[in-house]
């Protein structure tokens, strides 16, 4: 398991520089909304980009409910230096994400070619996965393809539902194209421990999570060899101040994601 992932931190905005900062800078995961509504989220996040790393911007819907608008995505992407847009979805509907996908693609390059775009897969069943990542994966705009976690249980062959059912059949049936990026969408239900599986696949770029920062402001450790348990957790934007006693372990906690995932990543002490 030579391949690395690399990991994308996601943090409070006043607690970028103690656990997002990247030395050497690699791949950040960014929220539109707050790139447009915070100056020092934006700054943060251009500082990282004029050091090297790759800027995604993400459409919101995660947070949100609903993803921005083409032109709201374009401009967070340019205030940033941003070379990755992930396009519209909608959870565990493939047709409707498409349908969503298609519509901001043609937006986004009316205004600009510049950005890499980035499809997530969605579907209601296996049948409709597939249908959805043949659509994806031929379509002229995109650069990127994201599978999201698998957050609840299910079938561990249903495509759909089980992130590392999806990885392994894609691989062994040789449905992997070397003209796109693929990406892990936040940490599952089996926490770091699933990185030691995507691991097996060279083609998985990198993967991004709040797990380490909020189960460390909780107090709980995340071991390297699990169990991962992951109790009930506040959402990171309702977490609220993090006490400086479990710094440590958050950082310890994000060092147990890096090292699953291969990345010798790490938070630099300090930055000029």
């Amino acid at each position: 398991m030579a391949k690395t992932i690399d990991f994308s931190v996601i943090a409070p905005p006043e607690y970028l520089e103690m656990f997002v900062a990247q030395e050497p800078a690699r791949v950040h995961h960014v929220a539109a909304q707050r790139v447009l509504s915070d100056s020092t989220y934006r700054a943060f996040f251009r500082r990282e980009a004029e050091h090297g790393a790759e800027i995604i911007v993400d459409n919101g819907i995660f947070d949100l409910g609903h993803p921005l608008p083409a032109a709201d995505l374009v401009a967070a992407a340019r205030a940033v230096g941003a070379r990755e847009i992930i396009l519209p979805d909608v959870m565990r509907d493939g047709a409707a994400t498409i349908k969503a996908s298609d519509e901001a693609a043609r937006e986004i390059r009316d205004m600009s070619d510049g950005f890499r775009l980035c499809a997530v897969l969605h579907a209601a069943d296996d049948e409709e996965w597939l249908r959805c990542y043949d659509h994806f994966v031929s379509s002229d705009y995109v650069g990127a393809i994201a599978l999201p976690a698998s957050r609840h249980p299910a079938p561990e062959e249903q495509l759909c539902r089980t992130r590392w059912a999806a990885t392994r059949y894609l691989e062994d049936r040789g449905m992997v194209d070397e003209r796109i990026v693929y990406r892990l969408l936040g940490l599952g239900r089996t926490g770091h421990l699933e990185l030691a599986e995507q691991r097996e696949h060279e083609w998985i770029a990198s993967v991004d999570g709040a797990a380490p920062v909020i189960l460390g402001a909780m107090g709980v450790a995340m071991l390297p060899d699990g169990p991962y348990e992951k109790p009930k957790t506040p959402r990171i934007e309702h977490l609220g101040p993090i006490p400086e006693g479990r710094f440590d372990l958050i950082r310890a906690n994000i060092a147990v994601v890096r090292s699953a995932a291969g990345s010798s990543v790490r938070i630099p002490e300090a930055r000029s």
